[in-house]
């Protein structure tokens, strides 16, 4: 018996990083969209022939029974995650929510306290985690090849002088800017492969014309086993450095390029198909010692459908979630620490 879906949401997030996973894997059946939108409608509609296409949460909470819907991914602006979440635990349905969690730590203890009351499961949507590059560099990590962990570079890196998304142009206050998007994946790898945080400094800029949120930001994380995280996320960088650089005591790990899994996915390519997650050849990452046994390492495929995978166990047989919940709130919580500590454009 298949795990009756509800996708609530069908903009970039729901329609490409959602979707197709849910559709390729058997133990889902995606049996309700919901979306306002009537282009949205009309392409999920065509998309997913199976599904109920409904305007909006009340509608789907009130179709509930009758779809005999058990999960609700929620795919929706990040304000919005806390209280739609809240309404589908409520509502007797488990929870993925698209990162971040939510905006705040304080919405994020409630949710969590909400569905311990309930006895349903939250499950933060951290797809980064299975990008081919964090996979490679957390096998070569935990196999001890480049010895203990020094440092770590990471860069989400891109070239977007104007925002094209409605609710993200001109937006100030919490829960938006580049900290709360390519940030929460940013934190989230370096304190899920290098532990707890002890201390933080951070840039927080904003450079766009008119732009009230954080486009360009510096973090720096201290973690309690001795290694340093150096994070840059920017939406205005005309030229992209490493993806990864980590400096260990034995050897180093250095790959460039965003992972393809999304790309493609855009693209029209599903899971399944041939190739689907696999890099060009040059973009094999280089592990070594420079000028003296460096070699280059092939790079694992992006697998973002392992999510939902572990998401199905969970349901299914009460393992571990994919991903703790607790982590996505460790993140939220840096986030908050950052913008008290920094304010939006402390330099330059």
């Amino acid at each position: 018996m298949t795990i009756s879906t509800a996708l609530v949401g069908f903009g970039l997030g729901g329609r490409i990083f959602h979707a197709p996973f849910l559709a390729a894997d058997p133990d889902f059946t995606i049996a309700a969209i919901v979306t306002s939108d009537p282009e949205r409608a009309e392409a999920a509609r065509a998309e997913h022939p199976g599904a109920r296409i409904v305007p909006d949460l009340d509608t789907l909470l009130g179709l509930a029974p009758e779809l005999d819907l058990q999960l609700g991914v929620v795919s929706t602006p990040p304000v919005r995650h806390a209280e739609q979440a809240s309404a589908l635990l409520e509502a007797g349905f488990h929870v993925v929510v698209d990162k971040p969690l939510t905006v705040t730590a304080e919405e994020g203890h409630a949710l969590l306290a909400l569905a311990e009351r309930v006895g349903r499961t939250v499950i933060p949507f951290q797809n980064r985690r299975w990008d081919g590059d964090f996979r490679t560099l957390r096998e070569l990590v935990e196999t001890g090849q480049l010895g203990e962990v020094r440092r770590l570079e990471s860069r989400f890196e891109r070239w977007k002088p104007t925002e094209t998304k409605a609710w993200k142009a001109g937006a100030t206050g919490t829960g938006v800017g580049v900290l709360y998007d390519l940030g929460v994946h940013l934190i989230d790898q370096a304190v899920h492969l290098l532990g707890p945080v002890e201390d933080l400094y951070a840039e927080v800029r904003a450079l766009r014309p008119g732009q009230g949120a954080d486009d360009d930001t510096f973090v720096a994380l201290q973690h309690a086993g001795g290694a340093i995280s150096h994070l840059w996320m920017s939406a205005v960088a005309p030229q992209q450095g490493p993806r990864f650089r980590v400096l260990g005591d034995r050897a180093g790990f250095t790959a460039y390029g965003l992972d393809p899994l999304e790309g493609q996915l855009v693209a029209g390519a599903r899971p399944g198909q041939e190739g689907f997650g696999q890099r060009e050849q040059d973009r094999d990452a280089l592990v070594g010692v420079h000028g003296e046994d460096e070699r280059r390492v092939p790079l694992l495929p992006g697998d973002y459908g392992a999510f939902y995978r572990g998401v199905a166990q969970t349901l299914t047989t009460g393992a571990q979630p994919p991903v703790d919940p607790r982590d996505s709130l460790a993140v939220i919580e840096l986030i908050e620490r950052i913008h008290r500590d920094a304010g939006q454009a402390q330099v330059g």
